[in-house]
């Protein structure tokens, strides 16, 4: 069993409950290889680099890049202001165009009378995303599509384009500001034992509080909190986003005698599977995936 120490801990005890975590079934050697990057041929994480059409489209965040990236291709690009994010008018256009799991525009945006991109994080999110991995680029007050962009725009290649987008946005990006920062990058940095667990964790209706407890490795910030930050961390930082991705889906339940509070379960999708496999050993176990 990895790390037995940690599981005698007082806090950890206390923290986990009766839960035992996932990751606890792996050897050491999987444990640590977990820790590094996806590789196309070797390692432990292995990303699908040939989805097909129908599959990319389950995805909000490759399926909205590719509307980001039709637009910014189209004459001189999308016009930015001086701060560097997309001028009104873009944002405009595009909050017709995406459509987002779980983001209501006509609630968010209620009590705006001007929407900023900052005020929209389904493009926000998408456009630093697509930034990162060198997809568009800034040049003279536009955002324009690169020679990569202009790949991935044609369909032989849009297969990839899950992929690159999830390595980048898990691996490569600090997502830490969907949860305002919380607890400094965890569990993100943790990310390959995260999905590991969550391959297993996750394949009924689970709260965030339980999958947290299944697949993190706790830190003293998480334990000596007065409430769940690790939770709320874990939901904003790594389940949110696996549902953007289409990897995840969400339901909310009502709770008895609390009218105004509701109950958030995540599971696995089909695509979860098709798009993530582990090459992993088990402690004394033989193979997992």
């Amino acid at each position: 069993m990895v790390a037995p120490g940690m599981l005698q801990n007082l806090s950890v005890r206390n923290w986990l409950g009766d839960i035992e975590p996932a990751w606890t079934l792996l050897d050491q050697a999987s444990f640590d290889a977990l820790q590094r990057p996806p590789h196309p041929i070797l390692g432990p994480i292995r990303l699908t680099y040939d989805l097909p059409v129908e599959d990319i489209q389950r995805s909000a965040v490759a399926r909205n890049t590719l509307i980001l990236l039709r637009a910014a291709a189209e004459g001189l690009g999308l016009k930015m202001t001086a701060t560097g994010t997309l001028s009104r008018g873009v944002v405009a256009e595009m909050c017709e165009l995406f459509t987002w799991p779980g983001f209501d525009k006509a609630e968010a945006f209620r009590l705006h009378k001007v929407i900023n991109e900052p005020d929209f994080l389904p493009l926000f999110f998408v456009r630093h995303v697509a930034e990162a991995g060198k997809l568009v680029r800034r040049d003279k007050g536009h955002l324009k599509v690169t020679p990569a962009g202009q790949k991935l725009l044609k369909e032989p290649h849009q297969k990839a384009l899950q992929a690159v987008l999830f390595h980048l946005a898990l691996w490569r990006l600090d997502l830490g500001y969907l949860g305002r920062g919380l607890h400094h990058g965890w569990p993100q940095h943790d990310i390959g034992i995260v999905l590991w667990s969550l391959s297993i964790a996750a394949n009924d209706w689970q709260p965030p509080e339980r999958l947290t407890r299944m697949c993190t490795i706790p830190i003293n910030g998480v334990l000596e909190s007065t409430w769940d930050t690790g939770g709320h961390a874990m939901e904003a930082t790594v389940l949110r986003p696996l549902r953007w991705f289409g990897l995840l889906d969400y339901r909310q339940d009502d709770i008895p005698e609390r009218r105004l509070e509701k109950r958030h379960s995540y599971r696995k999708t089909p695509l979860f599977d098709r798009f993530l496999s582990f090459d992993v050993k088990l402690e004394a176990a033989g193979p997992r995936h």
